[in-house]
């Protein structure tokens, strides 16, 4: 597997250092214990990267619920990025994405017996967290895209890279990706290289972890993402569930607000011959100029109407379902594509897992103990 270098836009380098020389003057005020980190007595499990863009962080979040609901009360923590409200707000399964966020409300509609709250004031949002009825106080708090968030401190910090962006190679913000300098990964306890193809090889798995070059402390692992069926974002008009196998006969029209769409493309393309990507930003909230763009490009394939469809991913279902003003025509034709993690090597998913299960239960032994 050959991952491609990063997009360097090598102008703006000087800006690159200038920024770089601010993250980590920040970053030393915290080491030395100058910008003041608080700790709670509960496992705070952040899940982030150091870079912009989508790593995968959702999917990731969604793995931990599966894995620890069924033991503890699991809270999701996120900033609700680009909602248009503010401060805190705990999710409800039918709240709009414009006043929570897209990603938060898709894990509520999900996991609805989990808590999921959104605020920019992270601390502020745990202490509201902690001071809930002892019957629905969380055990377990997951925060979302919370790496340099640093007035808090994590029980446990798990950093996310995209397999095709190596961060070893990148620079700096605006000349590159990274968030913060590349020695900010050493924050964290487990690293996990996302969105990998399945027919990586031992070479491929040495360029990375001697790119990374982590610590003893730190553990490696590395996921994909498997592809669910194609299921109707409106099913009170169109219920049919497609598999990934009858796209064969389909024009498919891919539509995305997401960062990173290609994984997604790949995926499609082994599927039909009849693929047209439709790109929007990321978390693009879609307006009714933007349903009649892609209305026209859809009528100017000359197909019957019946063999086109529109797939998106969960994450733009969630924004599509609260659009008042699409056409039902345009209702039928909607279809989203389900995710979920896999690690590419099941001896690496048995050691996350453990791994997870201890963290948490040690972390609120020791808690326990402590107290008494």
């Amino acid at each position: 597997m050959n991952s491609p270098l990063p997009d360097i836009r090598r102008s703006l380098l000087p800006l690159s250092w200038l920024y770089g020389f601010g993250v980590d003057l920040r970053n030393k005020l915290f080491d030395a214990k100058i910008l003041k980190q608080h700790k709670f007595d509960i496992p705070i499990i952040c899940v982030g990267n150091i870079t912009v863009g989508g790593t995968g962080k959702t999917p990731h979040i969604e793995y931990l619920i599966n894995l620890l609901s069924s033991r503890y009360k699991v809270a999701v923590l996120s900033r609700g990025y680009k909602r248009k409200s503010r401060g805190f707000k705990i999710v409800d399964v039918d709240s709009k994405p414009q006043n929570v966020g897209d990603e938060p409300l898709q894990i509520k509609q999900k996991f609805p017996d989990t808590l999921v709250v959104v605020d920019k004031n992270r601390r502020s949002a745990i202490e509201k967290m902690q001071s809930i009825d002892i019957e629905e106080r969380p055990e377990v708090i997951l925060m979302d895209d919370g790496f340099q968030h640093r007035h808090i401190l994590p029980s446990l910090s798990i950093l996310l890279v995209d397999s095709n962006r190596p961060v070893y190679e990148d620079k700096m913000l605006p000349a590159g990706d990274l968030r913060e300098p590349l020695k900010g990964k050493d924050r964290a306890g487990i690293v996990i290289v996302t969105k990998c193809s399945r027919d990586m090889q031992p070479i491929d798995f040495r360029i990375y972890e001697n790119g990374l070059d982590l610590f003893p402390y730190q553990d490696l692992y590395f996921t994909t993402f498997d592809y669910g069926n194609i299921i109707p974002i409106f099913p009170e008009i169109q219920s049919e569930i497609l598999e990934p196998d009858d796209l064969r006969k389909k024009h498919v029209f891919l539509v995305t607000g997401i960062a990173s769409s290609q994984p997604l493309v790949e995926k499609l393309e082994l599927k039909t011959y009849n693929l047209y990507p439709i790109f929007f930003p990321d978390h693009h909230f879609f307006k009714e100029e933007d349903i009649e763009d892609i209305n026209v490009e859809m009528n100017a394939i000359d197909v019957d109407d019946d063999d086109k469809i529109i797939v998106t991913t969960e994450k733009d279902a969630i924004r599509f379902r609260s659009l008042s003003f699409l056409k039902e025509e345009f209702k039928k034709k909607l279809y989203y594509i389900p995710i979920e993690v896999v690690f590419l090597k099941k001896p690496e998913k048995e050691s996350f897992n453990k791994k997870i299960n201890k963290h948490v239960r040690s972390y609120q032994t020791n808690n326990r103990l402590s107290k008494k």
